[in-house]
């Protein structure tokens, strides 16, 4: 329907497309309504495509990512458990590097440790991919670094007025709000990387979030509506760059740690309480280490930071 856009198709070519009968097509157009699909017309007349909601089907993005590694094996569902859960899964099943995972609405939404990721339906992007770098895994923090770039550049290159500071090492923020959240799994050997599962969750149009979250979306800071489909468009080209680069330059790390810590206000000098271990401390950031880590100046001296939570003290 569409690739016929603009024309009446007769439920009996539609059956005849899809290898089935009539009343099934007149099933699925029902469906496809219920969905937010305009679909005009009936079994007598035919059927028309009016518009599509915001949705992220393969269908719309895949001519938008061509010449990327993420046009070819795109996966969507209307609701699913995790994106991550789905992608690390599909991953040990050998799925090929660039296979993409998006959901309208996730029922176990995660984060970094423990956390949950609020996942309503159709209003920000739940988005996993599946990476295969020829890399060590001291090397994947940079990888990760580079997501958070990724999604700051594609932010900026939908509407230039907004900009989002990078937390380390794994949220974007707004106006010290949570905007962002990047988590990386990897299923590794000691000196290689077997695949890299990058899940990011992006709040879009969400309209309210309870107080506690701390949470905002990119429709409450600008007031307006965004396409979701042009924002995981200029999302995943954005992070086709950041990652061939860092695959094929060997000076692309170092590059990727100085463009993070240019965009962020948390890796020099700000006040932070570290809980790492089931243990905390307080200090002032001092920079990343040349593998990505976080560096905090302390009463007892520098510590660096390989896995901790950052709170703004």
């Amino acid at each position: 329907m569409m690739e016929h856009a603009t024309v009446v198709v007769s439920g009996t070519k539609i059956a005849q497309e899809i290898s089935s009968n009539r009343s099934e097509v007149w099933r699925l157009i029902h469906q496809l309504r219920g969905l937010g699909v305009d679909v005009a017309g009936h079994p007598a007349t035919g059927y028309q495509l009016r518009s599509v909601p915001d949705l992220l089907l393969p269908e719309v993005l895949r001519p938008l990512l061509r010449g990327t590694i993420f046009d070819e094996h795109l996966h969507h569902f209307y609701k699913i458990g995790s994106t991550n859960t789905a992608a690390m899964a599909a991953a040990a099943e050998g799925a090929p590097e660039g296979s993409v995972f998006l959901a309208e609405e996730q029922t176990a939404g995660r984060g970094r440790g423990a956390n949950s990721w609020q996942s309503q339906r159709s209003t920000g992007i739940y988005c996993s991919v599946v990476l295969r770098p020829a890399l060590p895994p001291s090397e994947v923090l940079a990888l990760s670094l580079a997501a958070g770039l990724a999604v700051r550049a594609a932010i900026e290159q939908v509407d230039s007025r907004v900009t989002a500071d990078l937390k380390w090492p794994n949220d974007l923020l707004i106006d010290g709000k949570k905007v962002c959240g990047i988590l990386a799994e990897m299923n590794a050997e000691a000196t290689r990387v077997r695949y890299i599962v990058v899940g990011i969750g992006i709040n879009v149009n969400q309209t309210s979030f309870p107080k506690e979250l701390g949470a905002t979306s990119l429709r409450l800071v600008t007031g307006s509506e965004w396409s979701r489909v042009e924002l995981v468009a200029a999302l995943l080209k954005s992070l086709d760059r950041e990652y061939r680069q860092l695959c094929e330059d060997p000076e692309a790390k170092e590059e990727i740690l100085r463009r993070f810590a240019e965009s962020s206000s948390w890796v020099q000098g700000k006040a932070v309480r570290i809980e790492e271990n089931g243990s905390a401390f307080e200090g002032t950031t001092e920079g990343l280490d040349q593998r990505g880590f976080l560096r905090v100046r302390t009463a007892k001296g520098t510590k660096t930071v390989l896995s901790g939570t950052v709170r703004e003290k």
